[in-house]
């Protein structure tokens, strides 16, 4: 079991928090957690973003403005 201080809305201040034996395998970083004060019952969920690619747009050139006499 992995246990993780967080804050719980039933008890509504920072409580321990600890992880169920899992079925799924997950062992001590499974995303389903349980408060000790009260037993309600947290998802931690987590996601993985792949790093935006950046697009080069190419320069162009600029005219300088004319202005009329």
């Amino acid at each position: 079991m992995s246990d993780r201080e967080l804050y719980c809305d039933g008890c509504e201040g920072v409580v321990l928090f600890e992880a169920p034996p899992c079925v799924d395998g997950h062992d001590a970083d499974c995303p389903e957690l349980v408060c000790t004060g009260c037993g309600a019952a947290v998802l931690i969920a987590t996601f993985a973003f792949p790093a935006p690619r950046l697009h080069r747009r190419p320069r162009t050139t600029r005219t300088p403005h004319r202005h009329a006499a």
